[in-house]
């Protein structure tokens, strides 16, 4: 399968952070209408940083790659750190994916964004423009 990279398929084929926690602060669900991809991603914070994060995907391989790959690159992050992470760091971080499954990628950072924005309004804090985290008074 020269259509993704070696990492791709690894994760593709072990994908790291499956499931869900059942006690989650917050829940991101995102999904694509014209592929059908639905993602849920689930967060545990402690002291403002992702200190569990597990996903549950229904879709292609790519889907399930970018899920697990976001989970990889946000564990442990700051919320403000985690809220930057893109769809470029995914891809980037994966090796690169065709043009034709980007959006799998934006996919799985939109549910990171959603997750964290879930446990943000949960406690009572907005999520400014700038993705930067603001208590409210």
């Amino acid at each position: 399968m020269d259509f993704y990279s070696e990492k791709v398929m690894q994760h593709m084929r072990k994908p790291k952070n499956v499931g869900e926690i059942k006690d989650a602060d917050g829940v991101g669900k995102v999904g694509n209408p014209a592929c059908g991809d639905v993602m849920f991603l689930y967060i545990k914070v402690k002291n403002d940083r992702i200190a569990d994060i597990k996903f549950k995907t229904m879709g292609c391989g790519a889907a399930i790659a970018t899920s697990s790959m976001i989970t990889e690159l946000a564990k442990g992050k700051t919320l403000e750190e985690a809220l930057k992470l893109s769809r470029a760091d995914v891809a980037g971080s994966l090796g690169g994916l065709p043009p034709v499954k980007m959006h799998c990628s934006n996919l799985a950072a939109s549910a990171l964004h959603a997750a964290i924005q879930d446990y943000l309004s949960k406690k009572g804090v907005a999520l400014v423009a700038a993705k930067r985290v603001k208590k409210r008074r």
